[in-house]
């Protein structure tokens, strides 16, 4: 099993990965009856492409010998009705600035291959960008 979500009443959850035991909780967004006191299930969903892209470009920069620590992924996620999903998806990637051309190609291709890339329903949007400027 990988993980465990327990329904806690007012539509939050508690969800554990059962290999470390770390958790996290879920609410309902305040557009949806929530609280919106911690992520979202969607905003997880979002998130976790932000966090796919940058750990396989974290993989990647091991075997190039390059050091993306401090990089970082900016989510935005937009909702659509009828019926209620995740319609676009903007990441914004933000890089050290001191990664060749050849490099950065290497990187941004592996972002765009990430496993949560593939697995997102292709009629949600996603719009990434590479900023180079850390």
């Amino acid at each position: 099993m990988t993980s465990k979500v327990t329904y806690n009443g007012d539509l939050r959850t508690t969800c554990e990965h059962m290999r470390s035991g770390d958790t996290f909780i879920t609410d309902a967004p305040v557009d949806n009856n929530g609280l919106g006191q911690a992520f979202s299930p969607t905003d997880t969903v979002a998130t976790g492409l932000g966090s796919c892209m940058i750990t396989m470009m974290g993989i990647k920069a091991k075997g190039l010998d390059v050091n993306l620590k401090g990089s970082t992924v900016e989510i935005k996620k937009h909702m659509a009705a009828g019926p209620r999903r995740i319609s676009k998806i903007e990441a914004k990637l933000v890089l050290p600035s001191n990664i060749s051309d050849k490099n950065r190609k290497i990187l941004e291709h592996t972002a765009m291959t990430c496993p949560v890339h593939y697995s997102l329903h292709p009629d949600i949007e996603k719009v990434i960008t590479f900023n180079w400027e850390l």
